[in-house]
């Protein structure tokens, strides 16, 4: 029962980091000036991609009967707010932008790690989340090309 209770725990701060991506990066497309469709579009992907990877964890969550959660993170609103901030002082130009999405894609990143190094989670979800880190991983070096060769 207490292994159960910590693998569920770790799901849903996994689904909970997704929510603040998701959250990130429709607040990143607000930001963006009307000419960047592809980052538009690229955000948008990577949306749907984490809305993906909630339906997976929500899935694991639910079969062990739990209940599934929909929040967002503390730190996640506590960046979202600073983002406001910043916005209002530096404008939103696609560096700045691209910038605050490669620290997202960082946090979500630890926390896949953090997740990974649990010993007591299971070798099949183990396996899911693995999957799901190698892909987020693929995104954050995308963004982090993008803002390297945006001045």
């Amino acid at each position: 029962m207490e292994n159960t209770q910590a693998t569920v725990q770790i799901l849903n701060d996994l689904i909970q980091i997704n929510n603040d991506r998701i959250e990130g990066y429709q607040r990143a497309s607000k930001d963006l000036q009307d000419g960047d469709t592809e980052l538009k579009s690229l955000f948008t992907r990577l949306i749907g991609q984490s809305q993906g990877y909630k339906l997976a964890l929500g899935t694991e969550v639910s079969a062990f009967g739990k209940d599934i959660e929909t929040g967002t993170t503390t730190s996640g609103k506590i960046h979202r707010a600073w983002l406001d901030v910043k916005a209002a002082f530096t404008g939103h130009d696609t560096h700045n932008v691209l910038e605050e999405c490669e620290f997202g894609e960082d946090a979500i990143l630890k926390a896949y790690r953090t997740a990974l190094e649990d010993e007591n989670l299971p070798a099949y979800l183990r396996e899911t989340i693995s999957q799901q880190e190698s892909e987020l991983l693929d995104a954050h070096d995308e963004i982090k090309t993008l803002r390297d060769a945006v001045h």
